[in-house]
């Protein structure tokens, strides 16, 4: 068992203006998928300028911040944003969602394919190995500003947190791990064959949901919601399903060639 390490929130302070280690990791993700795209782009096919994989990231950061704080707002502080809806835009009270963060960057991959006449599951393909890396980022800022509290366990790894004498599943750590390069090596690894158009969009989408469901076991589900179905189910868990079954589907719809095409 061992304590929380006392990390200042803010990594940098200059006068009244605070740079916080989470902005950092946000700037390390965007960073991150901004080189594996470049990467990709050297042997992908059809090709892909800087100029374009700058565009992509520009409207995908968008997609992230707005889809992640409506999704927060709707899936896990919809009683808040019902009482007060101003509080969709106070954005330094924290609260990002990936699932509403994943639909904002649907949304934004849709426009830039309409865009640059390019189909969306090829653009999806481009991006997917390109993002766990970004979410392993995004868990250490979870982690350095002692968020997502795990469940109650002794094993000698337990941590205790901030204003707290048990001790928890550091299960921000255990989702950096699974949901960064765990799963970037899946993706990568299935990338790197000559996959039909919509395939690794489909495989990203089973991969990822099935690490969170799992990962959610070791976190403590929202104070404010406990368990939201069968008993034990949390929220994250929940809104897995959906995303389990879109990516079961795409992938059968390609295997059986009523979508997608080997590309070239």
């Amino acid at each position: 068992m061992w304590h929380y390490p006392q990390i200042d929130p803010v990594a940098i302070a200059l006068g009244p203006f605070n740079i916080h280690w989470y902005a950092i990791s946000y700037l390390a993700a965007i960073f991150l998928c901004w080189r594996v795209m470049l990467y990709r782009a050297a042997w992908s096919k059809p090709a892909w300028s800087e100029e374009q994989i700058s565009d992509l990231i520009f409207y995908g950061v968008l997609g992230v911040i707005l889809g992640g704080r409506m999704g927060y707002m709707l899936f896990y502080g919809f009683d808040n944003l019902l009482a007060n809806p101003l509080t969709l835009f106070k954005v330094w009270q924290g609260g990002m969602s990936f699932h509403g963060g994943l639909l904002g960057v649907i949304i934004a991959g849709l426009y830039f394919a309409h865009r640059q006449g390019r189909s969306f599951l090829a653009v999806t393909d481009f991006v997917a190995p390109a993002i766990p890396l970004g979410l392993g980022c995004g868990r250490i800022g979870n982690f350095i500003n002692a968020e997502l509290p795990g469940r109650i366990t002794d094993l000698p790894w337990a941590l205790v947190y901030p204003g707290e004498t048990i001790a928890r599943h550091p299960s921000s750590l255990y989702q950096a791990c699974l949901e960064g390069p765990i799963l970037f090596i899946v993706i990568w690894l299935l990338a790197g064959r000559n996959q039909k158009t919509g395939f690794i969009s489909g495989a990203f989408l089973i991969a990822y949901g099935l690490l969170r469901f799992v990962s959610e076991f070791f976190r403590a589900p929202d104070s404010h919601m406990g368990f939201v179905a069968l008993g034990w189910m949390s929220q994250g868990q929940l809104l897995c399903i959906p995303m389990l079954l879109t990516g079961a589907l795409v992938v059968w719809l390609v295997l059986a060639d009523r979508i997608g095409n080997r590309n070239q």
